[in-house]
């Protein structure tokens, strides 16, 4: 069977733009991993009516929405996509058979990498955090630590003053403030500590506190840190896709893959949405360029059936 929309990732965005064009009446699959970038946190936030719902939860009830308009799912990992002769996109699991599709939306999200101190990511999503939209909330009031590692750390700590009145800076490996900098942090009340992170001191499975290379430990209940965002999108080499260098006030953050406002990519029939495509979108945000792709999505096939339509009329008359 050949599918109209093959999505491939099955987060907020890839959902939202399989059930927009499951209910235009296309066939749709989705593939999904299994592996949602926010599973270790415990709710999600942002995104209006649904503010706290718990990831799994919002995927759960994503899927049975979809499925409920004739939309297919299937866990699985996307190895390759190769371009058919005829136009159509043949797409290949590691495991179980390839499907075709007649065009491809691809919604597989980032991958986070996190800065190499022990404890970092066994505690990432849990008090090891980077959005302070997604959970300032969470962790208002409390003492708050920021683990500098490039040139940004120190609008990190300024903007996560806004929470908490307890904020401080570890230099670890950034590099040294400017003067100017270092006066927005002194009037900011944020402590600026000197050295390089030993690791993380977790008690009774609580975060507590930040521990120095020479063993000292300042307390902190919460650890800010910058991960590198890398798209996920690797399998789409084989189709010409790459991926560009995203930048933030002349410092690159990670690697997208480009696309228009709709999310059409530079090869034609082929879409992305959701982080792959924005590396600071929110789940709200991935949703609605979900929606926004499914439309596209939608009004390009459409497009092409009136055109084998018109030619075919043609033909016969």
């Amino acid at each position: 069977m050949t599918f109209d929309v093959v999505v491939v990732g099955g987060g907020a965005a890839g959902l939202s733009g399989a059930l927009t064009l499951a209910r235009a009446r296309r066939s749709v699959l989705v593939i999904d991993s299994g592996r949602p970038r926010n599973a270790p946190a415990a709710h999600a936030h942002g995104y209006l009516t649904r503010d706290g719902v718990a990831p799994a939860r919002l995927l759960a009830e994503g899927r049975a929405e979809v499925a409920g308009y004739g939309g297919e799912i299937v866990t699985g990992n996307v190895v390759a996509a190769e371009r058919l002769d005829d136009g159509d996109f043949r797409v290949v699991l590691e495991d179980g058979p390839a499907v075709t599709a007649r065009r491809l939306l691809v919604t597989t999200g980032l991958v986070d990498e996190l800065p190499d101190v022990p404890g970092v990511a066994e505690r990432w999503g849990r008090e090891v955090l980077h959005c302070p939209y997604c959970h300032g909330w969470e962790v208002r009031d409390q003492p708050i630590g920021v683990l500098a590692t490039g040139p940004l750390s120190v609008h990190q700590a300024l903007m996560w003053r806004q929470w908490s009145k307890d904020v401080t800076l570890f230099l670890h490996t950034a590099p040294e403030p400017g003067d100017e900098e270092y006066e927005q942090l002194a009037a900011r009340e944020i402590a600026v500590v000197d050295g390089r992170v030993a690791g993380l001191e977790v008690t009774d499975d609580r975060l507590t506190g930040v521990t120095l290379d020479g063993g000292k430990v300042i307390p902190c209940r919460a650890v800010v840190v910058a991960p590198r965002f890398t798209a996920r999108a690797g399998f789409l080499t084989a189709l010409g896709l790459g991926t560009t260098e995203q930048e933030r006030d002349g410092h690159v953050i990670g690697s997208y893959v480009a696309a228009d406002a709709t999310g059409a990519t530079a090869v034609p029939g082929v879409w992305v949405a959701g982080n792959v495509a924005n590396l600071t979108e929110q789940v709200v945000g991935a949703a609605g360029a979900g929606v926004r792709a499914g439309v596209a999505l939608n009004a390009d096939l459409t497009a092409e059936e009136t055109h084998r339509a018109v030619a075919a009329r043609r033909r016969a008359g």
